[in-house]
């Protein structure tokens, strides 16, 4: 189900969905102004698709005692192919990173990194991320205050009409 196939009822679903993943199905359905049987078809094929990836509990970090969120701004010697999926590889198996972006410009990758305390992140930087292969330079930033945190795409600039209909539009040219 590509976004040009989403109806105003998928994507009614999908903002319910997005604003309270714990809703039941007959609610869900109720919100969206259809019957519970076709609601949960509707969510099921979502979810086959790919659209929604899946569910989660947002937990607090600070409460579960992860008292550091810090920035890594990582620099590579080579943007190689191989060396670039070797790095998100190792990303990817470090705990501490929570994200990985790939960017454009001067800066390769960007990490969201989440530690207990500072010396757990400086333990990560010094002796993982610094010493890896092909790391030419790294920068962080330390998070201060967290003023936005939001999940996912912004549903709300896919209000009636407007990505959907901008979607199909694409598709019909």
């Amino acid at each position: 189900m590509r976004s040009a196939r989403l109806d105003a009822t998928d994507w009614r679903i999908l903002r319910e969905l997005q604003a309270d993943g714990r809703i039941t199905n007959v609610d869900l359905a109720r919100k969206v102004g259809i019957s519970a049987p076709p609601c949960l078809r509707r969510v099921r094929a979502l979810e086959e698709a790919g659209i929604i990836k899946g569910f989660t509990a947002l937990l607090n970090d600070k409460a579960l005692g992860f008292d550091v969120t810090a920035f890594a701004m990582i620099r590579l010697h080579s943007q190689a192919e191989a060396d670039l999926i070797a790095f998100e590889e190792r990303a990817r198996s470090s705990a501490i990173v929570r994200d990985c972006y790939m960017l454009s410009g001067e800066i390769d990758f960007l990490l969201k990194c989440v530690a207990p305390d500072l010396s757990a992140f400086q333990d990560f930087i010094i002796h993982e991320l610094t010493a890896a292969p092909n790391v030419a330079s790294v920068k962080t930033s330390l998070v201060i205050r967290a003023s936005k945190h939001a999940a996912g795409p912004p549903m709300e600039l896919a209000a009636e009409g407007s990505v959907p209909a901008r979607a199909a539009e694409r598709a019909r040219t």
